[in-house]
């Protein structure tokens, strides 16, 4: 083990299904899973237990194929109060162990544990793992490694409730023979870009020349190689759950269609859906992405990166409407997704000055220099814009299972 961190990643199994199995002791050892709408045919579903999983039923499946493959599943609505309450649970445990704690999910996180001389890690690894299950209920699996990502990697590999310790001179014999798409952080497309540069192992990824990765992946694609090679120096970072790199917001549509007007109003009402977040984030991006899903399951995403942040619902519908139109073939949607990333602080965004605006923030001027001058003389802050007023909590919250504001309550 490396001397200078010991690092674990520690993964709730099948957490949503499992808290519904300590809530109803009649559902242990049956085939659950959580649905986003069990009764509509939007209902995707979020998580299954393993009872589930052996019938072949798995995340993102809908509700209809599930049954199909598992007729005796049981469907059930999520609870996230219930699911909040295991998980501060979970987090309170954990800090009982070192404060350098990272959640990442509302079922999984990073904590460093301090260097003690003498210490047996394994055996304070399995004495934390024996607690989450007595005193929780809650099954999870653990890695135990010198970085981050050897962490993740080692607590995938033993499911449900396994221990796995994942040195950086294992990494030739243990993670450089499997295949490129098992490796955390590399998904279907970015596989099958590495596969047509002939690459199809995490050994290959590891000796693949850097100019090509960089051409083809940028600054990504040499982070890869590092990681392929067993190396990342990222630290576990407690105000990590901080830092929103994106605000999005989807749907999926009550049936597939292939009417615009229709469509432009589910992309109109996402972009005001997260022009509402940005608002009382006090936030403002760059980039403006679209998703879209075809009937046939098909997913096409796009961005494109602009030269002033945006924040508005005109604004993000303008962008995402053009980006629709562009990559659309027309076939039936499924689903529609608008996101906003590349996201900071409203009030550090700059606006590049143009022939088009320079005369609106000239009219500006004259009130920017009244409010300089109130603020030196009666302090920073006195003056604030209806926009820097903050909401009240809740009102514009993401209805997610994991946020800031969770954290918030728990710390």
């Amino acid at each position: 083990m490396n001397k200078g961190r010991i690092i674990l990643h520690i993964d709730l199994n099948c957490f949503y299904a499992s808290v519904e199995q300590i809530y109803d002791s009649s559902l242990k050892g049956k085939p659950v899973a959580i649905a986003g709408n069990p009764k509509e045919r939007r209902g995707i579903i979020i998580t299954c237990s393993y009872e589930a999983r052996a019938s072949g039923v798995y995340t993102t499946m809908n509700v209809g194929e599930a049954r199909r493959k598992c007729p005796e599943l049981i469907v059930l609505p999520p609870n996230f109060e219930r699911y909040r309450a295991a998980s501060k649970a979970f987090f309170n445990l954990l800090k009982e162990y070192s404060e350098i704690l990272q959640p990442v999910s509302i079922d999984e996180g990073y904590l460093q544990l301090p260097i003690v001389e003498g210490q047996n890690v394994l055996q304070q690894v399995q004495n934390m793992q024996d607690r989450i299950w007595n005193e929780l209920q809650l099954p999870c699996s653990i890695g135990i490694a010198p970085n981050k990502f050897l962490a993740k990697m080692a607590s995938d590999m033993k499911k449900p409730m396994g221990i796995t310790i994942l040195r950086k001179r294992d990494v030739p014999t243990v993670l450089w023979p499997m295949n490129v798409i098992e490796m955390h952080g590399v998904g279907k497309s970015t596989a099958e870009k590495l596969r047509k540069l002939g690459i199809r192992t995490i050994g290959e990824l590891a000796v693949a020349d850097e100019y090509v990765l960089k051409q083809y992946f940028g600054i990504n694609g040499l982070r890869m190689k590092q990681k392929a090679n067993g190396e990342d120096d990222r630290p576990v970072d407690p105000e990590a759950i901080y830092d929103t790199k994106s605000v999005g917001n989807s749907t999926t549509l009550s049936h597939d269609t292939t009417d615009r007007d229709e469509l432009y109003k589910i992309i109109s009402t996402l972009s005001e859906k997260v022009a509402d977040r940005l608002k009382a984030k006090k936030l403002a991006g760059v980039t403006v992405s679209i998703m879209i899903r075809s009937a046939d399951w098909e997913t096409c995403t796009r961005s494109k990166s602009i030269n002033n942040a945006i924040h508005s619902k005109e604004d993000i519908v303008e962008h995402a409407w053009y980006l629709f139109n562009k990559h659309w073939d027309e076939e039936p949607v499924r689903l529609l997704g608008v996101t906003v990333s590349n996201v900071s602080d409203i009030k550090e965004t700059t606006q590049q000055l143009t022939l088009f605006n320079f005369e609106e923030h000239i009219k500006d001027e004259p009130i920017i220099k009244l409010v300089d001058q109130i603020e030196q003389k009666f302090g920073k802050g006195t003056i604030l814009r209806g926009s820097d007023i903050a909401k009240p909590v809740g009102e514009y919250q993401a209805n997610t299972s994991f946020s800031k504001d969770f954290w918030d309550e728990h710390k």
